[in-house]
């Protein structure tokens, strides 16, 4: 009674008519068209699955406001930093593999990290360097407390214009900012690093071994750096307030280089450069669901699991991040930079995929996901 309370008192906080609340418990739709209908949320596919399938998948709004072009529910997304946990996952495969150690220093498989030194004192008129305490260590760069900075000076002003060789050295040559192991810095580069250690331990390229290991095996079709022609005509247009702050403005993926489908000038980017659908992203949740294995598949070992999406970092620190992941007390997913999300939830054995694609929402479109997450905790709740 307490859930359905909460979702009443939300919709009538954002002035749904009532007549929308006998059809909550089947769709959602209903509930998220008013901030669509509001110029508030473009479009949203929202998606639910549990161990063995979709539960529900929705689309509402348009993929392309201005050419009228509805969202789909097999719309492609920049799904950002939710490439992360991606990532993490084929560096833990090969940690069971045997070919990884979380607590090995990074140097010993990428040398260029060797001598590696960290900020003592900076201002504006000097940088002080010092040797840190300890080299950095694998499980440091899967979970943010490495110190390494965000991103290299040369990684600009996209994310995606360097080889992934490159960018990793860029970030050997950089001081570390904090201290190993003392402070949570959220990190393009660490996970980019981590992303290396794939490539030189395998001696395959990283989005080969993601491609071969991961996604195909998982049916991830439409998971991609480079999206095809085809592909990039369903990729969902993102959007942000006006200068009003009372309707949509589209406007472009900076952090990325165009034409998306461009291979010659485009690099993966381990951290945040993955394009995926609700549908793909559901594969590696229901994975994850499933504690590391789906339909008859092990890719990661019970230990791997446990280790992958604990909390990695301190009970001292806010920030409670695993391995590539985000941990709650109940939950562990990722977000992107566009808003898309997911959320794994084991004791509930569901799994909520949220895709948009937004750089910010007039009104209360940021409120759109919570509705979207309230009615499905209540309706698959087990």
């Amino acid at each position: 009674m307490k859930r359905t309370l909460s979702i009443l008192s939300l919709v009538a906080s954002l002035a749904l008519p009532a007549s929308l609340l006998a059809a909550a418990p089947a769709s959602v739709a209903p509930l998220l068209q008013p901030f669509v209908d509001k110029h508030e949320l473009a479009g949203a596919v929202a998606l639910v699955v549990d161990k063995e399938k979709v539960l529900s998948v929705e689309a509402v709004g348009f993929a392309d406001i201005a050419g009228k072009k509805a969202m789909k529910t097999d719309s492609l997304f920049w799904i950002a930093s939710q490439s992360k946990p991606m990532t993490a996952t084929a560096v833990m495969m090969l940690v069971d593999e045997g070919k990884i150690a979380l607590d090995d220093a990074v140097e010993k498989y990428l040398p260029e990290f060797r001598g590696q030194m960290v900020v003592a004192e900076k201002d504006g008129n000097h940088v002080l360097l010092k040797k840190p305490t300890h080299t950095i260590t694998v499980r440091e760069v899967l979970s943010h407390m490495s110190g390494l900075p965000f991103q290299s000076d040369i990684e600009k002003p996209t994310l995606d214009g360097l080889p992934l060789d490159a960018a990793v050295r860029s970030y050997a040559m950089t001081p570390l900012q904090t201290e190993p192991g003392t402070q949570y810095k959220y990190s393009n580069a660490g996970i980019n690093t981590a992303a290396r250690i794939i490539e030189v331990v395998t001696k395959m390229k990283y989005e080969d071994f993601m491609e071969q290991r991961l996604f195909g095996p998982l049916g991830m079709k439409d998971t991609t750096f480079w999206p095809t022609g085809k592909q990039a005509g369903r990729v969902a247009k993102s959007y942000r307030p006006d200068k009003a702050n009372t309707n949509l403005d589209e406007f472009p993926i900076s952090q990325l280089i165009y034409p998306l489908t461009d291979r010659a000038h485009r690099f993966p980017m381990p951290a945040g450069g993955l394009f995926s659908t609700a549908q793909d992203t559901a594969r590696f949740c229901q994975m994850l669901l499933n504690g590391g294995q789906l339909d008859g598949q092990r890719y990661l070992s019970d230990a791997a699991f446990k280790e992958l999406t604990r909390r990695q970092t301190p009970a001292t620190l806010k920030d409670s991040y695993g391995l590539g992941f985000s941990v709650g007390s109940d939950s562990f997913g990722h977000g992107g930079a566009h808003a898309t999300n997911m959320e794994i939830r084991p004791a509930k054995s569901v799994a909520l995929v949220w895709m948009v694609q937004h750089g910010g929402f007039p009104g209360d479109g940021g409120k759109a996901q919570g509705v979207f997450k309230n009615w499905a905790l209540e309706r698959f709740e087990k």
